[in-house]
């Protein structure tokens, strides 16, 4: 039943952070949004999908419940007023985007200021051809950082087309990834493309104490 609150200027940021990756788990918002604690937290995030500006659902087995902006939350925001579709089969992959990003915000010493999301980056793109966009790119000390997630691997053509993109666009490109074949491809790539980091995705897992 949705009732009507006064929004607080945290609250925006949660709409907003939404909006920013599609959807949020409860633990991305508790961190992104400075809450205390899971529960202060989590009621704050009852009260807005009670109010009408946010939804939780579950998805997938195993998987928490994903909050989405509401058709009120995204008339609040002035945002399209369709509501995101929800690939199933890239949830797993897009919750280890934010939790990259959280690692990123917290190893790095940036802000979320400092983060561009891919969703952000095909906005600035603007109509016509969809072009490949990294899953997020990082302002870190005037350089360019463009973030790549990786769970399973590509043709090869495709993947080099990526790297060959990133180097071209940007100061470095790391790809997070735990996947043996995609480590041995990216591993032979850094010997023609300068700029390419590896870091193994159970690092990123390790790092976090949600």
């Amino acid at each position: 039943m949705s009732k009507n609150i006064r929004l607080e200027e945290r609250d925006f940021l949660i709409l907003n952070l939404v909006h920013k990756f599609k959807f949020c788990l409860g633990r991305h918002i508790k961190v992104l949004a400075r809450f205390n604690g899971t529960r202060s937290a989590d009621r704050r995030l009852k009260i807005l999908v009670e109010s009408g500006y946010l939804t939780r659902k579950k998805y997938l087995y195993g998987i928490p419940y994903l909050y989405t902006l509401s058709h009120k939350g995204r008339i609040l925001l002035g945002t399209n007023k369709r509501e995101n579709k929800i690939r199933l089969d890239k949830i797993t992959h897009d919750i280890y985007v934010i939790d990259t990003l959280i690692y990123f915000i917290e190893v790095k010493d940036i802000s979320l200021k400092d983060i561009e999301s891919e969703r952000e980056l095909h906005i600035k793109d603007g109509f016509g051809a969809r072009k490949h966009q990294p899953d997020f790119v990082a302002n870190i000390n005037g350089e360019r950082y463009a973030v790549e997630i990786e769970l399973h691997p590509k043709e090869k053509s495709r993947l080099e087309n990526n790297i060959r993109g990133n180097y071209l666009n940007f100061d470095y490109q790391i790809w997070i990834t735990d996947d043996n074949r995609v480590l041995a491809l990216l591993k032979d790539f850094q010997n023609e493309y300068s700029n390419i980091e590896i870091i193994n995705l159970k690092e990123v897992i390790n790092y976090h104490k949600y």
